[in-house]
């Protein structure tokens, strides 16, 4: 223990430096342990995300009375019998390209010199021209080039061959095994790794159980089984997908006539595991050879056509219906885990750079010790609505919040909005206020944006339907409102209310005196006004001042309190009113109060006739003060 105040004030500011670097030297770490160990770690991870896939294929076995030794092994066996043969088909498909290359070169060549001619030169198609005659020397046999320089070998200076002694015969086996012996350990390895994690799965399921944390054990259960089977659900589909979108884009390229279409019809389903930019790179090659082949341009434009409608089909027609609409990652989370990866463990570590990462954002979702992975890699907004709403009030930014209201007014009944993200937002704000964290001139900047929003918001229109596309932002507001009250969807004409609701403005809101209760009375007043129930607004100074309201035609007053300073100052407002406008109701609309045990005995001690802490409340309780409802059962029976 430091007794020295001074040096103990010194490391308790120095720590958030230790800590950043302590940070960054365990992601150095761990960045050099996945590099260094690649060769051992990229088949454990395949073997992983592989036992994923093939989980309900046991299973599906067991079921039908088979042991489980059993079952592994032949699903396994049968698996990678599949994917060798596939290895085969693309092997013989490569290498049948490899020799038609020259061929087609000679087609591009005679392209690019008819664009040369058409364009009159430049220094870009010269340098492509240029290019192209390079490759295709580069790509003929030595044959051909012998034939073809054997003119001019007398201008060429004579080549000079320096030979190396004969190796002796360790030394050439190695170079002739070493090559082959490295793949085929990997695959070895995978196999024994997807052998051994498909027959101890519950046993690494308990001991992952174990290390997250057994203090609750059915939640951790509940949450490690829950993840496993969104993973293997997520995987199975996304494999089965990708195959079928390979399948269609090798029948498709096979029946435009562009070569080797086995072979893009694989590469496209195994990049396609990339999102966003592995589609882009699985098309690029076939673009490329049709352009190459074909002397015209038909094949080419067919071949864009393909992937123009097969991929859209795929990504927003298929995919949202097999495992929703995106893989639960940030767009910029996709971009730097595949650039991390593939740095990492190279083109393997492309292909397996998603679903590392969705297994990453999974766990961050069921372990509470990894939420900072969900956070930082998952697509679920980092803050509540409410909070994103007031930081934006904060930042003086009133524009976003209206262009995110808009999106989400779509869906949900604007009183709905204001219960749950602007109230929330006013709430926050006061909190800070009541804190001392919020200073005299920011509380008034941030209640005049919230002001400013409430102003907006009250020109547009009623919502006609749910939005076609959505950000994950808006879709996490939209479900964190839930759905309206049935009252959000009545819109009451004059005729449809009582006498005393008849007035120029039936409703007075008085807000209190805080900086940001002028706003709450203000979607209070906006909603009852969308309803058909007209309101004025007004303050408590302004009463307090002798300004008394038109008070003709109220029936109703609604005191409206963020943070009420007490009860006996809500009583005497009360009092007030009712000497003001006799006969009037008095509604409290107390928007901190979420406790229904406590609201009833709030009522009474306030001398309210009604106690209010949504707006939907609130405008539940005027709908039916109105009379609303005996009026329509006089017209029916009339009728």
């Amino acid at each position: 223990m430091i007794d020295d105040p001074v040096t103990a004030r010194r490391l308790r500011d120095a720590m958030p430096v230790f800590t950043a670097l302590a940070t960054c030297l365990l992601v150095l770490a761990i960045g050099a342990i996945l590099s260094l160990g690649r060769d051992v770690l990229m088949p454990i991870t395949l073997a992983v995300l592989l036992s994923f896939v093939l989980a309900p294929a046991v299973r599906g076995l067991q079921r039908r009375r088979l042991p489980r030794s059993l079952a592994v092994l032949v699903v396994v066996l049968a698996t990678f019998a599949g994917i060798g043969g596939l290895g085969l088909l693309i092997a013989n498909e490569a290498s049948q390209l490899a020799s038609d290359l020259p061929r087609y070169t000679v087609t591009m060549r005679e392209k690019i010199g008819a664009l040369r001619a058409q364009a009159g030169g430049g220094a870009t198609l010269e340098r492509l021209f240029q290019a192209v005659q390079d490759l295709s020397q580069d790509l003929q046999p030595q044959e051909a080039k012998a034939k073809g320089g054997a003119s001019s070998d007398a201008e060429k200076p004579m080549l000079v061959e320096v030979r190396e002694p004969k190796a002796g015969l360790v030394s050439t086996l190695g170079s002739v095994v070493a090559p082959v012996l490295h793949p085929l350990a990997t695959v070895g390895l995978i196999l024994l790794f997807t052998l051994f994690f498909l027959a101890q799965r519950e046993d690494l399921r308990n001991r992952a159980i174990r290390l997250a944390g057994s203090g609750d054990l059915r939640a951790t259960t509940a949450a490690m089984d829950d993840a496993v089977a969104r993973l293997s659900r997520f995987f199975l589909a996304q494999a089965g997908l990708n195959l079928a979108f390979g399948v269609v884009i090798a029948v498709g390229l096979w029946l435009i006539g562009v070569p080797s279409p086995i072979l893009w019809g694989v590469l496209a389903a195994i990049l396609r595991f990339v999102p966003y930019i592995g589609a882009v790179i699985g098309m690029a090659f076939p673009l490329l050879l049709a352009a190459a082949v074909d002397p015209g341009w038909s094949m080419l434009i067919a071949t864009i056509v393909l992937f123009a409608v097969v991929e859209p089909i795929a990504g927003h027609v298929v995919e949202p219906l097999l495992y929703g609409h995106s893989t639960g990652l940030s767009p910029v989370a996709v971009i730097l885990a595949a650039t991390l990866w593939t740095f990492l463990w190279g083109p393997v570590g492309l292909v397996l750079a998603t679903p590392i990462t969705v297994c990453l954002v999974v766990l961050g979702r069921h372990v509470e010790r990894l939420a900072f992975l969900d956070v930082m890699l998952g697509d679920r907004p980092a803050l509540a609505p409410s909070e994103i709403f007031y930081q934006r009030m904060l930042a003086g930014d009133p524009l976003e919040a209206i262009d995110k209201a808009r999106q989400v007014l779509k869906e949900r009944a604007l009183a709905t909005y204001y219960d749950e993200i602007a109230l929330g937002g006013l709430r926050l704000a006061q909190n800070d206020r009541a804190s001392g964290a919020l200073a005299a001139d920011r509380q008034q900047a941030v209640g005049r944006a919230i002001e400013s929003v409430v102003t907006t918001l009250g020109t547009l229109p009623v919502r006609k339907g749910a939005s076609a596309v959505r950000s994950a932002e808006i879709e996490a507001a939209v479900a964190a409102l839930g759905p309206d009250r049935a009252s959000t969807a009545i819109v009451r004409r004059p005729e449809d209310l009582s006498p005393a609701w008849r007035g120029p403005a039936p409703v007075l809101v008085v807000a209190a005196r805080g900086p940001f209760d002028a706003a709450a009375a203000g979607m209070l007043a906006q909603v009852l006004g969308h309803h058909g129930l007209s309101a004025r607004t007004t303050s408590q100074d302004a009463l307090n001042k002798g300004e008394r309201p038109e008070t003709e035609g109220v029936a109703l007053v609604c005191l409206s309190y963020i943070e009420p300073i007490s009860t006996s100052h809500i009583r005497l407002a009360a009092r007030l009113a009712r000497r003001a406008i006799p006969g009037v109701r008095v509604m409290v609309a107390i928007w901190r109060e979420r406790d229904p045990a406590g609201r009833d005995r709030l009522r009474r001690a306030t001398s309210a006739d009604i106690l209010v802490t949504t707006i939907s409340d609130a405008l539940d309780a005027a709908l039916t003060l109105s009379g609303a409802g005996e009026a329509r059962e006089t017209r029916r029976k009339a009728a």
